[in-house]
């Protein structure tokens, strides 16, 4: 058996920053030379729709007793206590979790190494989105499948770049064309990822606020590249501490509440227990939902291993599991676990993302 110092160190070491970085290095180039969306899309920037801002105000009351059975549902037999989460409060209406499993697409459209979401021109990959939703409704036919694109809309890199800050944040242009490629599938979210690297959450959030304000945005945070220590993004695995999600949670309940927004979904990704720390001291909110994303890499029974230590023993609120089209396969048995194998994790994933 895996004991937990080997799970904990063989994931790190599993998890590859190399291919990222290089991909992140000439993602810089092209950010700097003003390079639009790659030859996928034809390399013509998308304008968005001008009604992507409309608030949705009209939403059925939330059912507590349906609400607190799909958590039951959830925990899918787990017998440790820990799952469903204790005093969590019921969300305000519109909530898509727990009554809908999220299965997004991740990556950025300036690099095919980074993601599915790059790698393939918009019809193939909403095509691809809509093979892998059937598997998950199949796998489950309780539980509807909200698809979703998850756009890296900050990116670690591997120069300063002028400010020293070791990121690139996307071009509007770019994101616009995001939201538009989502507008191929009838309701469809987006999540757009955060990697600070040198910088801070606080300095790099509200520069995305514009988006957020719209009720199909939602954020995710990545505490891989989050690096406190001052080092080099890809140097070693980076850290949130609570405090640094709470200010996420708070940023976007103030949204919410202003905007008459439905609640927002929050994803943090995480592979290792020092990726967050003091995780007992994050707070939840109606306003909010917040899902922590077992983000690491490797064959299935050390992926397994991973959601078992880092996830189901430290909850929060929901949990979400993350699949690689490649790196899943670089060891034996050289695959992707399947729907029908996470359906037996303890508790289930909300959210599942594929790179």
């Amino acid at each position: 058996m895996i004991n937990l110092k080997q799970i904990s160190f063989i994931a790190a070491l599993l998890f590859t920053f190399t291919g990222l970085l290089t991909s992140c290095n000439d993602l810089s180039r092209k950010v700097s030379q003003k390079v639009v969306l790659h030859d996928s899309v034809n390399s013509v920037v998308i304008k968005p729709k001008t009604d992507t801002t409309t608030p949705i105000t009209k939403y059925a009351k939330i059912d507590k007793v349906k609400y607190k059975q799909k958590l039951i549902d959830l925990a899918n037999g787990d017998t440790s206590g820990y799952w469903p989460v204790k005093e969590q409060p019921y969300p305000l209406p519109g909530a898509i979790l727990p009554y809908k499993r999220i299965v997004a697409f991740y990556g950025n459209l300036y690099s095919k190494k980074m993601g599915i979401l790059g790698k393939l021109p918009p019809d193939e990959m909403i095509a691809k989105l809509d093979v892998e939703v059937k598997k998950w409704e199949l796998a489950d036919p309780n539980t509807a499948v909200q698809p979703a694109l998850h756009y890296i809309a900050v990116v670690a890199q591997g120069k300063g770049g002028k400010d020293g800050k070791y990121r690139a944040r996307m071009p509007d242009s770019q994101i616009d064309s995001v939201l538009t490629i989502a507008k191929m599938k009838e309701n469809m979210i987006i999540f757009l990822d955060i990697q600070v690297a040198l910088s801070t959450i606080r300095d790099e959030l509200p520069h995305l606020e514009k988006y957020l304000k719209m009720p199909n945005v939602h954020l995710g945070i990545d505490p891989e590249f989050s690096m406190k220590s001052g080092r080099k993004p890809g140097s070693g695995i980076g850290t949130f501490d609570a405090t640094d999600i709470n200010y996420c949670s708070d940023f976007l309940t103030k949204l919410v509440k202003e905007n008459n927004l439905p609640p927002k979904i929050l994803i943090i990704h995480r592979f290792t227990r020092k990726m967050i720390t003091n995780s007992k001291e994050i707070k939840l909110h109606p306003e909010v939902q917040l899902v922590m994303n077992m983000d690491g890499w490797g064959e299935p029974e050390l992926k397994k291993g991973t959601y078992r230590y880092f996830i189901n023993q430290e909850p929060v609120q929901f949990t979400g599991f993350k699949l690689f089209y490649l790196n899943d396969l670089k060891k034996g048995p050289g695959r992707m676990l399947t729907p029908d194998e996470l359906m037996k994790l303890k508790p289930l994933p909300s959210y599942i993302q594929y790179q």
